[in-house]
C-alpha cells in the first residue's frame, strides 16, 4: 500500500493539544484522509461508534481519561487499527499499550513521514489478505481452526475474536507450521520493514494469541525458541 492508496481513509485523532491536532489533520488532509478529532475519551468512544474510523491515533495523556483504559475500551469495541502517539517514551508504557490492544506505538516528537508510514503499515494489516496459493484455505492445529480466506478462528468449537494484527501473526505462524520463524521475520512480515528491531511487539502479541487460543493444561499451540523466535507446534 502506498500513501496515495489511502485516499478516503477516515482517521480518528484523540488528542487535546490543538497544535498537534492542526499539524496532523492538515498533513493527513493533503494525503486524502478524512480526520475527525476528539479531545476526550467519552467523545472518542462515541465517534468510534458513529463515524466507523479506519484507524485511531490515540494520545495517552488526556484530561479526565486514562489513555491505557481508553485504548482497552476501544479494542473491546472494535478491531480498528490503533496507533498510540504519546510523549511517554518508556518501554513499560509501550508494552502496556500493546497489552491493552494497541497495534503500534509512536513517541513524540515524530515526523509526519514516520507517522504516515506507521498508518500505512497498520492499515495494511486491517485489509483482507488472500491466503497464499500454496496454503489451504482452512488450517487445523489441534482444537484451533483457522479460516485463512474468511479470516475467522475457532478454538474448541467456539469463535475467537482476533484483531487484524493478531490474525496476521497467527496466519504467518500457521502457513509455516513447524518452521522456526525468527523475530525479524515475523516483524517484517506482520508489521513491516521498519519494525525489525521491535522484538517486544512479537512477544506481546504471541502472549495475546496464547491467552485466546490455548487451553489451560493443554498442549502449547505456539512454541518459543529463546533468543531465536517462534513456531507453531507441528502435527
Amino acid at each position: 500500500m502506498t500513501p496515495d492508496a489511502v485516499a478516503s481513509t477516515r482517521a480518528l485523532l484523540v488528542e487535546d493539544d490543538p497544535n498537534i491536532v492542526d499539524l496532523i489533520r492538515s498533513n493527513l488532509a493533503v494525503r486524502g484522509f478524512d480526520t475527525i478529532v476528539s479531545a476526550d475519551g467519552a467523545r472518542a468512544l462515541q465517534l468510534l461508534e458513529t463515524e466507523d474510523p479506519d484507524i485511531v491515533l490515540l494520545d495517552l495523556m488526556l484530561p479526565q481519561a486514562d489513555g491505557f483504559e481508553l485504548c482497552r475500551q476501544i479494542r473491546e469495541r472494535s478491531g480498528v487499527g490503533i496507533i498510540v502517539v504519546s510523549a511517554r517514551g518508556g518501554e513499560r508504557d509501550k508494552v502496556t499499550a500493546l497489552h491493552v490492544g494497541a497495534d503500534d506505538y509512536l513517541t513524540k516528537p515524530f515526523s509526519i513521514e514516520e507517522l504516515l508510514a506507521r498508518i500505512v503499515a497498520t492499515l495494511r494489516r486491517t485489509r483482507p489478505v488472500s491466503p497464499p496459493e500454496a496454503a489451504p484455505p482452512v488450517l487445523v492445529a489441534g482444537d484451533v481452526v483457522i479460516d485463512l480466506a474468511g479470516q475467522q478462528v475457532t478454538a474448541r468449537g467456539q469463535p475467537v475474536h482476533l484483531t487484524p494484527t493478531e490474525f496476521a501473526l497467527l496466519r504467518e505462524l500457521a502457513i509455516n507450521r513447524g518452521k522456526l520463524l525468527t523475530h525479524a521475520h515475523l516483524l517484517r512480515r506482520v508489521w513491516g520493514q521498519g519494525y525489525v528491531t521491535q522484538t517486544e511487539y512479537v512477544r506481546v502479541y504471541v502472549r495475546r494469541l496464547r491467552a485466546k487460543l490455548e487451553s489451560a493444561g493443554g498442549p502449547p499451540l505456539i512454541l518459543t525458541h529463546p533468543r531465536a523466535g517462534y513456531r507453531m507446534a507441528p502435527d
